[in-house]
């Protein structure tokens, strides 16, 4: 995908006190592109979204977004920005349709009424459009909070964690209409914990406690790592998981649903590492690493700046 930056920053960079929440970060995200931004929670990934809509002033760092700079021209930023925030930020006790025309009074859209009625016809809300938002299940809040984000046509739309707690159908059908909005030439920048929808993205990046360690499209994060995995089965995997653990060569080992993942660095350093249980006993081969275990071993990398 080769569209113009519609962010692009550099050294990006915030404090609270003696604390830097994020810590010089450089990004740039293309013209219709879904990027996805991941990292553990407390990693800036709140905090940096916040900066880009204007939200927030960066304490250091430059760039534009939407073309509009970074530093001076947040306003400018904020009309042409979706930002869907973690938690549920609408009015409970009105309606999905007054919640909706009470958002476009806001950003002062033109033919309200009729704009309205079409966002809700887009997103399904249609038949619930006199529900109270606070009666709402977790899968239709999130859409009664996307329709609000599109209802005043941005060019960008800035997503924290926009799918936890809501089912894997909702998931689903919520990713859909973010490619779908993709393919019209909307650009999504979106945080998120689940590695599905990280495979589902574009281009992404990792950052941790404030820094920015990886990104590129998936096989590159991967490939960039440079990480060995091998997959393990058999009895007591509890007790092996703890032997693995204290060998040198074996950085992390991760339960995978009847088997384990046994990752590091060093090819050969692992291979000597497991040499050990090699045994009848256990069931060994190599297997591709994944971005989960790309991501556990970034994590495990980086120093917890909130304990410094």
């Amino acid at each position: 995908m080769n569209g113009e930056p519609i962010i692009d920053v550099r050294g990006m960079t915030k404090r609270f006190g003696d604390r830097t929440v994020v810590d010089h970060v450089d990004l740039t995200v293309r013209a219709g592109e879904i990027f996805g931004f991941l990292g553990p929670n407390g990693s800036g990934k709140t905090t940096f979204l916040r900066m880009l809509c204007g939200l927030l002033r960066a304490d250091d760092g430059s760039g534009t977004c939407l073309g509009h700079d970074v530093i001076t021209e947040s306003e400018a930023i904020k009309r042409e920005v979706g930002y869907m925030t973690q938690r549920f930020s609408f009015w409970e006790d009105l309606s999905i349709a007054e919640n909706l025309d009470f958002v476009a009074r806001m950003y002062d859209v033109k033919n309200r009424r009729q704009t309205v009625r079409k966002s809700l016809e887009q997103l399904g809300l249609a038949g619930r459009k006199d529900q109270l938002a606070g009666q709402l299940s977790g899968g239709w809040k999130q859409r009664l909070a996307l329709a609000a984000c599109l209802i005043h046509k941005p060019k960008l739309l800035l997503l924290d964690e926009p799918t936890a707690g809501v089912d894997p159908k909702a998931r689903r059908d919520f990713w859909d209409e973010i490619h779908h909005l993709a393919g019209e030439g909307l650009t999504v920048l979106i945080t998120t914990h689940y590695m599905d929808e990280a495979e589902r993205c574009h281009r992404l990046a990792y950052i941790a406690y404030g820094k920015l360690l990886t990104h590129g499209a998936v096989d590159e994060v991967i490939g960039n790592e440079r990480l060995t995995t091998w997959s393990v089965s058999g009895q007591d995997l509890a007790k092996l998981t703890e032997q693995l653990r204290a060998r040198p060569g074996v950085e992390q080992t991760v339960a995978f649903g009847n088997m384990l993942h046994v990752s590091g660095g060093d090819a050969a350093a692992l291979e000597q590492g497991i040499a050990p249980f090699r045994t009848d006993q256990y069931e060994w081969r190599q297997v591709e690493s994944g971005l989960e275990d790309v991501f556990i071993h970034l994590m495990d990398k980086s120093k917890d700046n909130s304990l410094s």
